[in-house]
């Protein structure tokens, strides 16, 4: 759909009509586009979220922005015309990364937010993430908009769309109380990201920095790897650009600017449960005690260096909805997952931005004496795998999980089934568990040996061999 469709010509084109199921996630609304998500899908839950905002709050304020996927804006105008017709004000803030449209929540009064993004799934894969009155609207909440649709209740309102730019107060507040104390040399790696939009704007005000951007242009195509900072191959870059031009730490993106990527001074990986634990100790000075949240997928060795720091770590199950969910409920001022999202209600709002979070790693490193791999080494040295994700069915992957946990829930070391199966024992731990956002399971062992980490490894592959699924780890 071209943006310079007239309204007759949208109104023609776009009509109410049934989600597949597979694309109502636990988190968000996420499917492969042309195949189950199309522009008839994002009118849709413009008219259901629309719906459920005014009857909910008895307000109709709603912000939206898009990411830079090749299908985000024809996505993202059907969406806009969907809440109009719901008799929504649509505040559309543009192509950015989500934690812009999340800044709009508060920066605009808005009642809810919306944003148009495929996150780090495949080029091919387009979504939509939304917040209502600041909480995160997820798993039932999602569920519910298919509902709607069967009551056949939608009326058709008239709302309005006014473009509001707002990227220059959504730098100026990321940059907000960050103050470098020394200069510091910065590797930033965009992958053609949405943060992109934003990014120029925040190195160039960055006091006492030197900055390397590479693949700052926003290109839907990803052309030079794909924006998911978890997977090690996708950092080849960014640890080639650390170690050429000797940076003090090298920084990545996800497609949508929400999920952090860190590589040390020596171009060695940070994973996210170890760059926390860097955040863990500004945070401890400034609460007593801090309730501190990661999920089931992070190292043991966090959870005991964290209370070692005099946090109080809480283990989570996986997904930032819920996290953040949980931050609220415990006022607790910082939070994490393995994947990389990290949110910060210090000084903040509780959400996960990926570049507030690199920026207040920049400030604590900034306070130190030691380079970002001498930090790290303080912690206990463990082998392990990495958050490793592979493809299954659809419709069989919770059912396998639950079948090894019916297996396994016998076996000896402490058994933790908040999200999936976690088994502690002496060789250390392992982790199996669905994905919610894709056809996937994700698993990760860890232990103090390499023995120990094979003896782990040996049971996931045996238990996933009982369930018809043959994978073979390889470390």
């Amino acid at each position: 759909m071209s943006w310079d469709l007239s309204i007759m010509e949208l109104e023609n084109k776009l009509k109410i009509e049934n989600f597949d199921k597979e694309v109502l996630r636990e988190y968000d609304i996420r499917g492969v586009v042309g195949e189950n998500i199309n522009e008839n899908t994002a009118y849709t839950i413009g008219r259901t979220f629309g719906y459920t905002v005014i009857n909910r709050l008895k307000s109709n304020i709603i912000a939206t922005g898009y990411d830079g996927r090749l299908t985000s804006p024809d996505l993202h105008q059907a969406l806009c015309e969907g809440l109009k017709d719901a008799g929504v004000k649509v505040i559309n803030i543009g192509m950015g990364p989500t934690p812009m449209t999340y800044f709009a929540h508060y920066h605009l009064n808005a009642d809810a937010v919306i944003m148009v993004t495929g996150s780090h799934n495949p080029s091919e894969y387009n979504g939509f993430k939304m917040v209502l009155a600041k909480h995160s609207f997820y798993a039932e909440d999602i569920q519910s908009l298919q509902k709607l649709i069967d009551q056949n209740d939608l009326k058709l309102m008239e709302g309005e769309i006014i473009n509001q730019d707002i990227k220059k107060d959504y730098n100026e507040r990321l940059l907000q109380n960050i103050n470098l104390n020394k200069k510091i040399k910065i590797a930033w790696d965009i992958g053609n990201g949405a943060m992109g939009a934003v990014i120029k704007e925040v190195t160039n005000n960055l006091n006492n920095s030197e900055n390397i951007l590479i693949n700052e242009e926003v290109d839907g195509n990803f052309p030079n790897h794909h924006p998911d900072p978890t997977v090690p191959k996708n950092m080849e870059q960014l640890i080639k650009s650390v170690k050429v031009n000797k940076c003090d730490i090298g920084l990545a993106f996800d497609g949508d600017g929400d999920r952090l990527g860190v590589v040390d001074n020596l171009g060695n990986l940070v994973w996210a449960d170890q760059y926390m634990l860097l955040l863990c100790t500004e945070i401890a000075n400034l609460y007593d005690n801090p309730k501190i949240i990661m999920d089931v997928k992070c190292s043991k060795v966090f959870f005991d260096q964290a209370k070692k720091l005099n946090c109080d770590p809480i283990m989570s199950k996986t997904g930032h909805s819920p996290i953040k969910e949980k931050m609220k409920e415990l006022k607790s001022p910082l939070s994490g997952e393995m994947s990389g999202h990290v949110c910060y209600a210090d000084d903040f709002y509780g959400y996960d931005d990926a570049m507030y979070v690199a920026l207040r790693l920049l400030r604590i490193l900034c306070n130190q004496e030691k380079s970002l791999n001498e930090l790290i080494n303080i912690y206990p040295k463990t082998y392990s795998t990495p958050e490793t994700r592979f493809d299954v069915d659809e419709t069989k992957k919770f059912l396998i999980i639950e079948e090894i946990k019916e297996r396994i829930k016998n076996t000896e070391g402490k058994i933790i089934d908040i999200d999936g199966i976690r088994v502690e024992n002496d060789d250390g731990w392992f982790l199996m568990r669905a994905s919610n956002t894709q056809n996937q399971l994700t698993c990760r062992a860890e232990s103090t040996s390499q023995e120990g980490l094979r003896s782990l490894i040996a049971i996931i592959e045996n238990q996933l061999y009982l369930s018809g699924v043959n994978y073979k780890f390889t470390i």
